[in-house]
């Protein structure tokens, strides 16, 4: 099974890609604001999100790792010794 790590910066990245391509699309939907100024941000937020997800995917799945390979995230120091000098 593949596993992905991911911080929560890059989690929020992801949330924050997806939001606002959602937006977007919303406004897009939409009639409650007038035409051209809803379609221009609708578009914008669209091409945003979509196209900032393209990277941050790349990013994730390239990121994959085994179970053997070392990380620093998963790092504890061996404390168990005492200093006898």
């Amino acid at each position: 099974m593949r596993e992905t790590h991911l911080s929560l910066p890059q989690l929020a990245m992801i949330a924050g890609t997806r939001a606002m391509a959602g937006a977007g699309l919303g406004l897009l939907l939409a009639d409650r604001l007038s035409d051209r100024p809803r379609k221009a941000v609708g578009w914008a937020l669209l091409a945003v999100g979509a196209l900032s997800t393209v990277p941050l995917a790349i990013q994730v799945l390239g990121s994959t790792r085994s179970d053997d390979q070392a990380d620093w995230a998963d790092y504890r120091p061996d404390l168990s010794h005492t200093y006898s000098g």
